[in-house]
Order: structure tokens, then C-alpha cells, then sequence
């Protein structure tokens, strides 16, 4: 999609702090953090949200808690916790029309 910046990002047309990549995956540091921690976990296929997910599509959710697991580990917050949040719709805060994942934590976010 060409005027996706998550696939700007995953082309590297626009830098970004990348804290891990693989073929399915990558991830890099918020812009904007809400927290010590926040990474934002991006599929490299262009999917518009989690209601336009297809069975086909299910190895990049699933390799997106996999990267959360890892990172979390890295970033010294899998045994205080984290969250991973992923905003669908306008509603919802969905600002970029292209799947993703924020892991946070690093400090207590308290309850929902």
C-alpha cells in the first residue's frame, strides 16, 4: 500500500528504531510512548485491521504474540507484566489503517 507508513516503515523508506524483524513480522519503538515500554509488533503483510483478518492470516497473529513474548523478555518486563493492545476501528483509536500491535508496560498500567 503505498501511502501506508507502517509499509514505508517495513520497505525502510522511513527510519524507525527496529527492535526485531523476520520474514512475518517487525518491530520498533512508538513515536509517542505511553509507557517506559512501547513497542509497536506490525505483520509485513498490509492488513486494514483485525476485522479483515482471513484464516490465511493467522501465522502473523500468531508470530505477533511470539515477537511480544521475546521482546518482553528483553526488555526486563515479562515477569512485572505487560499489555498488548491492538486498536480496531475509528472508535477504537485505529489511527493507521494497517494491523498492529502495541506492547506496553515497564510500569503499572493499572486496571481497564
Amino acid at each position: 500500500m503505498e501511502d501506508c507508513i507502517f509499509c514505508k516503515i517495513i520497505h525502510q523508506e522511513i527510519p524507525s528504531k527496529i527492535v526485531f524483524e523476520n520474514d512475518l513480522v517487525i518491530a520498533f519503538e512508538d513515536l509517542n510512548p505511553v509507557a517506559p515500554v512501547h513497542i509497536l509488533i506490525v505483520p509485513k503483510k498490509h492488513i486494514k485491521s483485525a476485522m479483515e483478518l482471513t484464516e490465511d492470516d493467522a501465522k502473523f497473529v500468531s508470530e505477533v504474540y511470539m515477537v511480544a513474548q521475546q521482546i518482553a523478555k528483553e526488555k526486563g518486563i515479562a515477569e512485572s507484566g505487560f499489555r498488548i493492545v491492538n486498536n480496531c476501528g475509528e472508535d477504537a483509536g485505529q489511527t493507521v489503517k494497517h494491523i498492529h500491535f502495541h506492547l506496553i508496560g515497564g510500569k503499572e498500567l493499572g486496571t481497564m
